[in-house]
């Protein structure tokens, strides 16, 4: 799409159901793909989206000391217990369009290493966890970056919720010893797309749906956007960049350059 210039408004519409503000600042993008960079929003005010994007390592496992990693953005905050105590809190936490989102993983392990690898999805209510979700996925057989869906034939996202994700491999590296796990936790929040946001997407390539999501700071559907593409086109050396420069704005640059395996398509065994 020849000189398209794309000017994003960067204001996503939320429901009244949300309780704090979100506004970002415009910014123009163009059809020139030279970086593809993340635009946080503002994270929730308050420790509700604590979490861990990577896990424990497995010492001496086959795994060369690296975790299992969520492709997600972290945030730092303070809580103010009181006057004298100050507590760090991660916020593990994005938003999504998506009804039925794709959430990404690095597995640093091979299949013969795992014993199984577990995803859940809660809702939270009320100061209340409740299980939407639970599969066990096919471990791959060699380390990279795996995706799971959250299926259309559950009940969509609600729009202003927060949902807590749990990703857990558990490892045997030596299968005389018990089984040690692996996990990260973090949050989706799924908002309205506004009118502009849409409009542009209508005219948008590909690779610019990419770099629209990611300046309105839609993570989940920038990263599997990108994700979709480098799949489809592992060879293609632009979409690399466009991957890493993605990885890197969100602290990610450690597994920039691992395998997609099977990125993007359901490989989970669902025994319903």
């Amino acid at each position: 799409m020849k000189n398209l210039q794309l000017t994003i408004a960067l204001v996503i519409a939320f429901t009244s159901n949300i309780s704090y503000p979100l506004q970002l600042q415009a910014l123009p993008v163009n059809n020139h793909l030279a970086s593809v960079k993340f635009i946080p929003p503002p994270p929730p005010p308050d420790r509700s989206a604590a979490g861990s994007r990577g896990g424990a390592a497995s010492r001496g496992c086959d795994a060369a000391n690296q975790t299992v990693t969520a492709l997600v953005p972290t945030y730092q905050q303070t809580l103010n217990q009181n006057k004298q105590a100050v507590v760090p809190i991660t916020q593990v936490w994005g938003l999504t369009n998506a009804e039925h989102p794709y959430f990404l993983f690095f597995v640093p392990y091979k299949a013969s290493s795992i014993a199984n690898i577990e995803f859940v999805l809660q809702e939270r209510t009320n100061n209340k966890s409740q299980t939407l979700y639970r599969t066990y996925l096919i471990p791959p057989e060699s380390p990279g970056i795996i995706s799971v869906h959250f299926p259309p034939n559950e009940s969509s996202l609600q729009v202003g919720k927060m949902y807590h994700w749990f990703f857990k491999v558990r490892v045997q590296c030596d299968h005389k010893q018990p089984t040690k796990l692996d996990y990260v936790d973090g949050w989706v929040q799924r908002v309205n797309q506004n009118t502009t946001l849409t409009e542009q997407l209508k005219q948008a390539t590909p690779q610019q749906k990419a770099t629209l999501y990611a300046a309105n700071g839609i993570w989940y559907d920038a990263v599997v956007s990108l994700a979709q593409l480098r799949h489809s086109n592992p060879q293609n050396e632009i979409l690399l960049a466009e991957w890493k420069s993605l990885l890197y704005s969100v602290g990610l640059e450690e597994i920039a350059n691992q395998p997609l395996i099977n990125c993007c398509q359901p490989r989970f065994n669902d025994p319903n």
